[in-house]
């Protein structure tokens, strides 16, 4: 399963990236509002640095201004993602982009029949949001599970990316369910190196080998 992390922060990218386990980046409006900078030259030096998909999202609500912005978005590198809201006119925006050969991840899914409208127009990612199901006591990963299914069916060739993860477990499920990818706040990555067991039982060897030093000495 890929790892994707879900942030406009340079920074952040730089650190996972250096660790070798970044795969590629989902940014939307509201995470790049918080960086300052230039935009364009901001999802530039992220590309360069990831050098996998990145997302950046469209702004426009309608299905002219989502293509004009589109084109524009993939213009910046080839590594951009055009990324969509589910709407109809985001439906008829990707049909559009992907016509001419352009990436495009349909995001704000939150159901099997949107996920399957949007492998229909040939969206290359589709981002089904699990988190925020899960905050409406609705099982964000029974989503996954049945979009897993579906497109298994059919052959399509859309790949999944588990949004709104939460925590650690959402990954673990989506891998265990055959999701393509899952695209992660930095803070949640950061937690999947985390485990008691490893830091106790480092610190155990640690100290039995600084005894034995001693006792050579």
């Amino acid at each position: 399963m890929k790892l994707f992390v879900d942030t406009g922060n340079l920074k952040e990218i730089e650190t996972l990236a250096a660790i070798g386990i970044l795969d590629g980046v989902t940014t939307n409006p509201s995470l790049m509002a918080k960086e300052t900078g230039d935009y364009r030259q901001i999802l530039k030096q992220i590309c360069q640095t990831v050098k996998g998909p990145v997302s950046a999202e469209v702004v426009a609500t309608d299905t002219a201004g989502m293509v004009r912005e589109g084109r524009d978005l993939a213009a910046i590198d080839e590594h951009i993602v055009v990324k969509v809201p589910f709407t109809r006119e985001g439906v008829k925006a990707c049909k559009a982009l992907s016509s001419e050969g352009l990436r495009v991840n349909v995001t704000l899914v939150f159901s099997a029949t949107q996920a399957l409208v949007a492998a229909k127009v040939g969206a290359t990612f589709v981002s089904p949001f699990v988190g925020r199901l899960d905050d409406i006591a609705t099982s964000g990963m029974g989503l996954i599970q049945e979009i897993v299914e579906i497109y298994e069916n059919y052959q399509f060739k859309t790949e999944i990316l588990v949004a709104s993860v939460r925590h650690p477990m959402h990954i673990v499920e989506a891998a265990r369910m055959g999701a393509d990818i899952c695209t992660c706040p930095a803070a949640v990555i950061e937690a999947m190196f985390r485990h008691p067991l490893t830091d106790s039982g480092l610190e155990k060897f640690l100290k039995d080998w600084e005894k034995a030093q001693a006792v050579k000495a």
